[in-house]
């Protein structure tokens, strides 16, 4: 028998740990090199698990607040930060140190520290406890991730301008706090502020907020999201930012000139970037594009063929979900396997309230290319179980080729969004079309029956909301 492929994985986030454990599954040779004590990477430390744990709370908060609607009054809430904290914490804690349990049983070799590409087949590590070891590889698999953008002007050396990362470790709730970016982060970030006391200022450059999404679905999350929120601010320009004894003065530039307000905090969330230096990068063959983003094949295999890269720092979308999927096809293509990085639909989901999630081709998207689509879509307010939970503010779309009718997008808005938007994906992924979605027997009263119900009303045949064809 052969000697087993001795694979190196530089980075222990939700592409790099998947991609290690299903190799060593496989019997490879595995070497996981992460900063941390445990597997997990930003997503799982500081990012998409705190603040879902968070955003948990703020949608706890909220509910008892509206549950005086129904007849049912709470007394105000007493927020005990360092206990919120602690749970946050708890979660990460738990997740983490089973992901360390998971790679001792899967017999993984894991290094904490950091790891440079000497050549094209050897990496030194710098551990943790200050001493280095040299690790050799027939492949290696880079899942570096990617950092929040930083712009200069904004860098002002106060601890009361936040990125992504030190928006989560919470210490006291501000009372002015302004997110600048009106993307999926900095969205989430003002729900969990906002309930918990905060007046928050949305400001966006763009015409509107989550300019990713369809208009129609962005619309109704900030309709809700006015009520939460003191202001959002669209094509609107931030250009200085100073800390004063009295707070940050943030200047702001619209067409009707330029104006400026006092926040206690700012969150700076518009975007993030790839890392790819700091690493040796320099000492292989790998090309890095213009955007910064490593560049590789449908296999995800660099100019150096025996390295390979996923997730963030492999391009867009920089979702932990696509990162993972990328891990799978790359220890295939290793193995030897016949396989390609092709999905049909990378569900994306902003976890505000109302949710926003979408998959497949969306109806801008559909315009901006020229491509014929038909659109049906069923809003929430005629759904039974929308009504009980007393949230009518919601829809659900479906994007649909004119002639064959097979399902070439999803868009939902409204709380589980997320968790509904996995059937759209399996739908386009197994070249459904509409009928085949409206003759699916949905239970009742579900709010997944609203897909079904809006290939029904694609017919003109909804029994709940009247569409004619």
């Amino acid at each position: 028998m052969s000697e087993p492929i001795k694979l190196v994985v530089l980075g222990g986030g939700p592409g790099g740990y998947p991609a290690a454990f299903l190799a060593a599954d496989h019997g490879m040779d595995v070497t996981l090199i992460n900063a941390d004590e445990n597997p997990g990477g930003v997503c799982l430390y500081k990012g998409c698990i705190p603040s879902k744990a968070l955003l948990h709370i703020a949608k706890l908060i909220e509910e008892a607040e509206e549950a005086k609607e129904w007849g049912v009054e709470f007394k105000p809430p007493k927020i005990n930060l360092k206990k919120l904290m602690g749970f946050k914490d708890k979660v990460i804690r738990n997740l983490t140190g089973g992901l360390g349990q998971l790679s001792k049983m899967r017999n993984v070799n894991y290094i904490q520290g950091y790891g440079r590409f000497v050549n094209k087949n050897t990496i030194e590590v710098e551990k943790a406890d200050g001493s280095s070891e040299t690790v050799n590889f027939d492949k290696c698999i880079i899942a570096t991730g990617s950092h929040p953008t930083k712009i200069p002007v904004f860098d002002i050396g106060s601890d009361n301008v936040l990125d992504s990362t030190t928006a989560l470790e919470i210490t006291k709730v501000p009372k002015r706090f302004m997110v600048l970016g009106g993307g999926y982060i900095g969205l989430e970030m003002g729900c969990v502020y906002s309930a918990l006391g905060s007046d928050v200022t949305i400001v966006e450059m763009l015409p509107r907020i989550l300019a990713g999404a369809d208009k129609d679905l962005a619309q109704q999350l900030q309709k809700r999201l006015k009520g939460k929120f003191k202001e959002i601010l669209t094509k609107t320009k931030v250009t200085k930012m100073v800390q004063q004894k009295n707070g940050i003065a943030v200047t702001m530039e619209t067409k009707d000139g330029e104006t400026k307000k006092i926040f206690d905090q700012v969150l700076v969330s518009i975007g993030r970037r790839p890392n790819t230096t700091g690493f040796g990068l320099e000492n292989t063959s790998v090309q890095v594009d213009e955007k910064g983003f490593i560049v590789s094949d449908d296999q995800r295999r660099t100019a150096d063929p025996n390295i390979f890269v996923i997730g963030d720092v492999a391009g867009e979308p920089m979702l932990a979900h696509k990162a993972t999927a990328e891990g799978k096809v790359a220890i295939d293509a290793i193995m030897g396997k016949r396989t390609i990085f092709e999905p049909a639909a990378i569900p994306c989901v902003v976890f505000t309230d109302p949710e926003v999630a979408w998959a497949g081709l969306t109806e801008e998207e559909a315009k901006e290319k020229g491509i014929a689509v038909n659109v049906s879509k069923f809003p929430w307010a005629a759904s039974g179980r929308a009504q009980t939970l007393d949230r009518k503010d919601g829809l659900t779309k479906l994007i649909v080729h004119p002639e064959t009718e097979q399902i070439l997008g999803v868009g939902i808005c409204g709380p589980g969004a997320g968790e509904l938007i996995a059937e759209g994906a399996l739908a386009i992924e197994m070249g459904a079309n509409v009928e085949d979605l409206s003759l699916t027997i949905h239970p009742h009263p579900t709010l997944s029956e609203t897909v079904m119900e809006s290939a029904e009303a694609y017919y003109g045949h909804s029994p709940h909301f009247y569409q004619k064809k």
